[in-house]
Order: structure tokens, then C-alpha cells, then sequence
């Protein structure tokens, strides 16, 4: 990827020496030629992700496992995040309302809502036909 970006610098250094050889006149010409250099460079970066990606679909499709996914920080992480920002007024609510029992119960439902989420993704609750399969035969 290095040498992509070396080459893609020489090609700015070389598109800003011909702006100062033949002047602002032939600018928005430079320019329009520099981007789709870049333009080309991106739509083949893209090409490769996506053929990467389909071939991993494929392949995931033949061996009969579902394909992994991938997922961001952010929707991994989002309940529990948000579960953190709300745990403080629900403390307090249920301090002021029911002493240190209502205390109990707000993070006794923060911790189990954070649970089943986690114990949902990791896979503990899916269907039975979406489970590997065992190599032994009934």
C-alpha cells in the first residue's frame, strides 16, 4: 500500500510542477486530471474489498457455516454504553423512591438487560438449525 501512496504522491508533486510550468489557466484541467487518478485508485481499493468479501460469502456458503460478521465498535458496545449513561438517574431514582432495595433492582435490570444482550450475540440463544452441526450421526 506504501508504494500505491509513494506513487500517488509523484503524481501531486508532478501535477503541481505543470501548475507552476504552464500556469492558473490550465489549473481546473490539472485538477480534474489529479482527482481522477485518485477516483481510479479508490474504485480499485473498493473493487478488491468487495470481491475480498464476496469471496469469503462463497466460501462460507460451501463449507455450510454462516458467514462471520463483523461488527463495529459501536454496535457492539452500544447498549452497554448507553446502559452505563442511564444507570446514574435510574440509581437515583430508586434511591429516592425505595431506599437501597430500589438500588438493587435498577442495577439488578441494568446488569441482566446487559446480560441477555451478551449471552444473545455470543450466540446462546440461537436456533437449533443455526448451530454447527456435529459430525455424528443420529
Amino acid at each position: 500500500m506504501e508504494a500505491r501512496d509513494h506513487e500517488l504522491k509523484q503524481e501531486l508533486a508532478a501535477t503541481l510542477k505543470a501548475r507552476g510550468e504552464l500556469g492558473a489557466e490550465y489549473e481546473s484541467a490539472l485538477i480534474e486530471s489529479f482527482l481522477e487518478k485518485v477516483e481510479q485508485r479508490l474504485d480499485t481499493t473498493l473493487d478488491r474489498r468487495v470481491r475480498r468479501q464476496l469471496s469469503e460469502q462463497q466460501t462460507a456458503g460451501a463449507r455450510g457455516t454462516p458467514p462471520a460478521r463483523s461488527a463495529a465498535f459501536g454496535e457492539r458496545h452500544s447498549l452497554g454504553i448507553v446502559s452505563l449513561i442511564l444507570a446514574v438517574p435510574l440509581s437515583a431514582i430508586g434511591v429516592a423512591n425505595a431506599g437501597i432495595g430500589g438500588l438493587v433492582v435498577a442495577w439488578l435490570g441494568i446488569v441482566g438487560v446487559n446480560a441477555f444482550q451478551a449471552a444473545r450475540g455470543g450466540g446462546l440463544f440461537r436456533r437449533r438449525d443455526q448451530r454447527a452441526s456435529s459430525d455424528w450421526k443420529d
